[in-house]
């Protein structure tokens, strides 16, 4: 598209997103807005409050996993937080799958050149939403494959029976300038379908090489998901130290392998997204939603994910009530439950407010731990990023001036938001260390810098209220 182009097209979504809201009161413009933004930038800067919002989940809670008593122990205790600032807060149903982790154990008992007597311990966890081993588990050989190409080559015949390793690695490049979410995703894709991928070929189990860079023997859990139509198996991760040598000793003879996995799904369990309204001085009614999610997965306890972005959205609110400002419009923490096994906190609360998201003005999410923060990602039209160009000035200060086009939505939770038609929008994040402790025990509160913390809670602060009291974002367009 040539720059004429751009220009018009971006006039024309302005122009149509003014005609949409043109019996509104003039709001302020961003630019107008600037001082403001600088007082609650250098306010948010200034606190710990987010820190010690972090601490309490992490340390003073610990594991979320959607159905635990941790996860409901957070509610309460978000909620308690939130009242205590002075905001309306509503706990809003949500229905959540509830899998318990049991015995996780792997075993190399057969290799080429094994010396009698001998066995090697092999680090692994079970994905969330694994289905069991028998409780005396299985043995069986194990089959390295690199992805789905080399998986289908070998066909049934070389795949039924055995235990499918896939060896795709995390490209730590790729992480390092810049693009860790690219990199996870990549590797990701294994953990989701890769047991359904062996499953249709006759694997018994299927484990993939943990996504994440390799260091210090960590395996990374995650979701898997299972197909219809294919016979569920077993799935875990092992860390990717073992990944190699399982690779190493199969170049040389066939691998065998002892698995013991006991998880278990139980019934849905009740639960609740936290919802808490600082009401809007002039259009309470039109919302503009800053969030984080509640849930963690149960190894570590989710201090980067997600206690971080959960504590930096409550900031926003002990912000703006320490400096006595109300916007215009309602600013509505949310506290999801069950983002990273199910996502149906944001599913549930987009059913529920169907009828209310053309109110919605757009959505923030923090959910990609609390690096420094570079600036904005913002899933937008090209007219809301020349609308934002204001909010990035007041940010820039602080080193996150950026705001950066992010196709599709920029955070899982208010995905259902963005295909009713809301805008979309997170902190820009540094995420080259992220994935190391991601979805890991190792995803503990020390892993959080204080001032880091503070930064993305400025981010949000100051983005948050400048959408809560200036100017309409045009409209993503919906989609089913």
């Amino acid at each position: 598209m040539k720059p004429v182009r751009r220009v018009l097209l971006a006039f024309s979504l302005l122009a149509g997103a003014a005609a949409a809201h043109d019996a509104l009161p003039p709001a302020a413009s961003h630019n107008a807005l600037a001082p403001t933004l600088s007082r609650i930038r250098e306010a948010a800067l200034a606190s710990d409050y987010a820190y010690r919002a972090t601490a309490a989940l992490s340390d003073g809670i610990g594991p979320r996993l959607s159905g635990s008593a941790g996860a409901a122990a957070a509610v309460q205790q978000v909620a308690e937080s939130l009242r205590a600032l002075g905001l309306e807060v509503k706990l809003e149903p949500v229905k959540v799958p509830h899998w318990v982790r049991g015995q996780e154990t792997a075993t190399l008992t057969d290799w080429a050149g094994r010396v009698d007597g001998l066995s090697q311990k092999i680090s692994i966890t079970a994905l969330g939403g694994s289905v069991a081993t028998s409780k005396k588990g299985l043995t069986a050989q194990v089959l390295p494959v690199r992805d789905y190409a080399e998986l289908a080559a070998l066909g049934r015949e070389k795949v039924a029976g055995k235990i499918v390793l896939f060896t795709a690695a995390f490209d730590e490049q790729m992480a390092a300038a810049g693009r860790a979410g690219d990199a996870y995703g990549a590797v990701a894709e294994y953990r989701v379908n890769g047991a359904s991928k062996a499953a249709a070929l006759g694997a018994v189990a299927a484990l993939n090489r943990s996504a994440g860079p390799i260091g210090n023997q960590q395996p990374h859990t995650g979701s898997v998901r299972y197909a219809e139509g294919v016979p569920k198996i077993p799935a875990a991760a092992v860390t990717a130290e073992d990944a190699l040598l399982i690779a190493r000793l199969a170049a040389k003879g066939p691998v065998t392998l002892h698995l013991t996995l006991t998880p278990q799904t139980l019934p849905d369990a009740d639960s609740f997204n936290v919802v808490a309204d600082l009401k809007g001085r002039e259009k309470p009614e039109e919302i503009m939603v800053v969030s984080g999610h509640l849930d963690s997965w149960d190894l570590g306890t989710g201090a980067q994910d997600d206690a971080t972005g959960v504590a930096a959205a409550m900031q926003v609110a002990a912000t703006l009530k320490a400096l006595n400002l109300q916007p215009r419009r309602t600013i509505r923490v949310i506290a999801w439950m069950n983002e990273e096994n199910g996502l149906m906190g944001g599913k549930t609360y987009a059913e529920t407010h169907a009828t209310e998201l053309d109110h919605h003005v757009a959505a923030i999410e923090m959910d990609f731990g609390s690096g420094h923060p570079t600036g904005i990602a913002a899933n937008v039209p090209p007219a809301g990023l020349l609308l934002l160009k204001p909010v990035g000035e007041a940010l820039a200060s602080q080193g996150a001036g950026i705001v950066e086009y992010r196709l599709n939505s920029v955070g899982a939770d208010i995905g259902p938001l963005a295909k009713a038609g809301v805008p979309g929008l997170a902190p820009l994040t540094d995420g080259r260390d992220y994935f190391a402790i991601h979805h890991t025990a190792a995803d503990t509160l020390d892993k959080v810098n204080p001032r880091y913390l503070a930064e993305n809670a400025a981010v949000l602060s100051v983005l948050a209220y400048a959408l809560a009291e200036g100017e309409w974002l045009p409209r993503l367009p919906v989609t089913p």
